[in-house]
């Protein structure tokens, strides 16, 4: 029975004194590759798996962060379409006037512009009129009451949450405009399409009342994160994620959800496994193949080799070593062939090393210098010595602080008691910024050092004079900042002490005309806001279209309304002149009504005071041209070099202190993103105008 097992056990494990090297190596090959291949394959599926499950719950998770994202800026939104509805001159006439049957269609049709489901005005507690769906109205006043400006709001006669905002309606006194958007299902159909998740809205009444379902842990636990909560239900078949919305006096409203199915994540994980397998089958053949070609180029210079050793052996020492086979055969044969000549090839490596060594040094950009213990220079590269404007041989063997020459500080030289060489002989490395004198001028390096490694120590020095000067330059502009808004607001400062002290005695033209400086201050402050806000997001790639069908006249009101109290406080006349049939134009309302505010600002700056401001168009093949002009001196050159550029002020024609420079770049920027192009130009009429040059979206 014995015999019989060894038997066996010989055919599975052959001798090894009674085997080739060849048919080892073959063997081993293939084992190596079936184990590295299924410990592989099976590793990959389990992390395939798991990373799966964590891309689609961050899939959702972030479905939901960007739905929850949107949801916070269409309130945003709201607020502005707030007080734009609440400056409307018509909108103010009708109130003024008590036409409370006209409000209503005049509502209606802002919200259907403005993409709002409902819009309300009251005047103190009285609902005047309402547009859209019929609501709750006094109950959402009561919670809007609570929050502010901006709110959400649970409805009592729907099952939907809303969110929306809330105004006074400037110069009536007790009158309140109110928009309002539903969490509905068309709302959360429009960020399904937006975020390519299905998004669906859930009403935290609906939550409460509700029986406990696969849902109710997800909700319970977004409520008690704050922020969000993800889970994979599998009873659905679904990764569910949910963002809970609260009110800013802390109530809950609702959630949004994002999901997404198991199966269409995990499908592309099934076809990879699939393929994993496939691919560990096949080099499992190819190793077979590989080992046997392996196994012939190793064995044959092995055994011509040992032939060769062989005869050493016997003393017959004029046999050559064959050279080739594997690294390690091979690296054998070299070596008993070139002994001899072993010195000499360590000898040329050597020198081969330093030459590099001297390259490097030679090509880096940095200066380069060491020192020994006495810190006097033993070694400058070409860099260091053109910043310290010397030849390398002048400082070798020189005092490093008489080569350098720091300024002092305060009567001592920095050499006498902060030397970053001292200091990275005790810490291991040091580093100090330095003000270098080189004849008439001052230069500002970095000087790196590091500790002494036998008897050298090695510190590269950079210069960042032109650094120095980028810090300069960023410190003016924020200081120009200030400068802007502490103008406006130093004013606006003075008019409301003038008002407080004199508000009993003030004749009414007189508080009047301090509240017109009150509302050009706010105005100047909200643009200079404004357009550096709209700069921050053009530098960080964030300025966002918005396409929908636009109303040029209204974005040309909605500027006129925003900057009408500059024009008048210059006595400037605005003439607006459009062709009868204007064509829609595709694109941003908000964004483009700010390209007019600029421009217009831009006109009120620079053209003389009791001049006329105009704005005209005309449409020709698929495009519409649009342009401003004033009676300003306009650019120092024809083609206005560098006008749009940012930062760019015209002090030479300006009649005040000028803004930030930001305007026009911003009106370059939003014009270029609507795929259009903006220019100057001087009229025959010795006019300054700006034309933009529009692609038309639907015709009107």
């Amino acid at each position: 029975m014995i015999a019989f097992l060894r038997h066996r056990l010989s055919l599975l494990w052959p001798d090894p004194a009674n085997t080739s090297l060849g048919w080892w190596m073959v063997a081993v090959h293939v084992v190596l590759v079936l184990l590295v291949g299924i410990g592989l394959s099976a590793t990959a599926i389990g992390m395939l798996r798991v990373l799966a499950d964590e891309q689609g719950k961050a899939r959702v998770l972030l479905a939901g962060a960007t739905a929850h994202e949107d949801v916070r800026r269409m309130t945003e939104d709201a607020l502005t379409s707030a007080r734009v509805l609440a400056q409307r001159p018509t909108l103010q006439r009708l109130i003024a006037e008590r036409q409370d049957q006209a409000i209503a269609p005049f509502l209606r049709r802002f919200c259907d512009t403005s993409q709002l489901d409902a819009c309300a005005v009251f005047s103190d507690a009285t609902l005047l009129a309402a547009t859209g769906p019929a609501l709750d109205w006094q109950g959402i006043r009561s919670q809007s009451a609570e929050q502010g400006p901006t709110f959400l709001a649970l409805p009592t006669n729907i099952r939907s949450a809303a969110f929306g905002a809330f105004l006074s309606m400037p110069g009536v006194a007790g009158v309140h405009i109110y928009v309002l958007r539903l969490l509905d299902q068309r709302l959360a159909q429009e960020l399904t399409q937006r975020v390519g998740t299905q998004v669906s809205f859930v009403d935290y009444r609906s939550y409460t009342a509700d029986p406990v379902n696969a849902y109710t842990a997800l909700y319970a636990a977004a409520l008690a994160d704050g922020h969000a909560a993800v889970r994979r239900i599998d009873s659905l078949g679904v990764y569910e994620s949910s963002v809970p919305l609260f009110a800013a006096s802390g109530e809950a409203i609702g959630f949004i959800d994002a999901g997404t199915s198991i199966s269409l994540v995990e499908s592309s994980t099934t076809r990879l496994i699939r393929r994993l397998v496939v691919t560990t089958l096949i080099l499992a053949a190819f190793a077979v193949f590989a080992g046997t070609i392996l196994s012939r180029r190793v064995v044959g210079p092995v055994k011509a080799l040992t032939n060769s050793a062989v005869r050493i052996g016997r003393g017959d020492f004029s046999v050559s070593i064959p050279p080739g086979g594997a690294a390690e055969v091979g690296a054998l044969a070299r070596t008993m062939e070139d002994m001899r000549r072993s010195l000499l090839e360590l000898t040329g490596t050597l020198r081969l090393r330093e030459a590099e060594a001297q390259a490097v040094l030679a090509g880096i950009v940095e200066g380069v210098y060491a020192v020994d213990e006495q810190r006097n220079i033993r070694y400058l590269n070409a860099q260091a010595a053109r910043l310290l404007r010397l030849q390398p041989q002048d400082a070798v063997g020189r005092f490093c602080g008489d080569v350098l020459k720091p300024l002092a500080e305060d009567g001592r030289r920095p050499c006498d008691y902060r030397c970053p060489i001292l200091q990275a002989r005790s810490a291991g490395n040091a580093q100090c910024v330095e003000r270098l004198q080189r004849g008439n001028e001052t230069r500002t390096a970095v000087v790196t050092s590091s500790d002494l490694v036998e008897g050298l120590q090695v510190q590269v020095i950079r210069d960042e004079t032109e650094l120095e000067a980028v810090r300069r330059a960023r410190d003016s502009v924020l200081a120009n900042i200030s400068h802007e808004f502490r103008t406006p607001l130093a004013a606006q400062l003075a008019s409301i002490e003038l008002l407080l002290d004199n508000l009993e005695t003030m004749q009414a033209a007189q508080r009047r005309e301090l509240t017109e400086s009150l509302q050009r201050g706010t105005l100047r402050l909200t643009r200079l806001i404004d357009n550096l806000l709209e700069s921050v997001r053009i530098e960080a790639g964030q300025l966002a279209i918005r396409r929908q069908s636009v109303d040029l006249a209204e974005v040309i009101e909605d500027a006129r309304t925003l900057i009408g109290s500059l024009l008048a406080q210059r006595r400037q006349q605005l003439e607006v002149v459009l062709p009868e049939e204007l064509p829609l134009i595709e694109g941003d309302k908000h964004r483009l009504a700010q390209v007019f505010v600029n421009l217009l600002a831009n006109a009120n700056k620079f053209a003389p005071e009791g001049s006329t401001v105009r704005i005209g168009c005309e449409a020709d093949e698929g495009r519409l041209a649009i342009w401003v002009e004033d009676e300003g001196p306009g650019p120092a050159s024809p083609a206005g070099e560098g006008l749009f550029a940012p930062f760019h002020r015209g002090a030479e024609h300006e009649p005040e202190p000028g803004g930030l420079g930001l305007g026009l770049w911003i009106v370059r920027s939003i014009v270029e993103r609507h795929g259009g192009t903006v220019g100057v130009q001087r009229t025959d009429e010795n006019r300054t105008r700006f034309t933009m040059i529009l692609p038309l979206g639907v015709t009107a």
